[in-house]
């Protein structure tokens, strides 16, 4: 393992954490939809949640693999947005739940070198934790409109946090 100070790994950790629970929220989201649905867009100048979905696998793919875990860069982004690809909910939350664990793997093997380091990711330049907080907002950012997206589709209340009191004050 390469040298992490004890910020760098607890970054990582919350890092993992938040993404965990943005993809929990997306398979929630996208389990009640049929294909149909999952693909349709609201409007000319909006993204059905299918393809929403494809763009964050190419985000994280060329900022997180790319980027701070040395893969090679073959991202086609305007790809994400022009086609129906026809996956189910199943396939698309598959794809990402292993795109979540090679994360994974660049996170708890990243070296405080590596993320110090500026470096050119997507015209952007940023440091290693700048990537990382990049791809956390962004694929919070996606969440909040593939459910909001959902609950409009369905006229419902997702449950996100069913069986937890959010009304608990901070101690």
């Amino acid at each position: 393992m390469k040298n992490r100070s004890a910020l760098s790994k607890e970054i990582a950790e919350n890092a993992i954490y938040r993404m965990e629970e943005s993809l929990r929220m997306i398979s929630m989201s996208t389990k009640l939809l049929s294909v149909e649905e999952l693909w349709r867009k609201p409007n000319e100048a909006s993204n059905s949640i299918g393809n929403l979905i494809i763009h964050l696998k190419g985000n994280i793919t060329q900022y997180m693999l790319a980027g701070l875990g040395g893969q090679e860069d073959d991202r086609e982004r305007d790809l994400e947005f022009s086609e129906n690809y026809g996956y189910t909910a199943k396939e698309l939350n598959l794809q990402l739940d292993q795109l979540l664990e090679q994360v994974k793997r660049v996170l708890h093997n990243v070296g405080d070198s590596e993320l110090t380091k500026k470096q050119t990711v997507q015209g952007f330049n940023l440091s290693g934790h700048g990537i990382i907080l990049h791809v956390v907002e962004h694929l919070s950012y996606h969440t909040g409109q593939i459910a909001l997206w959902t609950k409009i589709i369905k006229n419902m209340d997702l449950g996100f946090y069913k069986g937890f009191d959010l009304n608990i004050k901070n101690k």
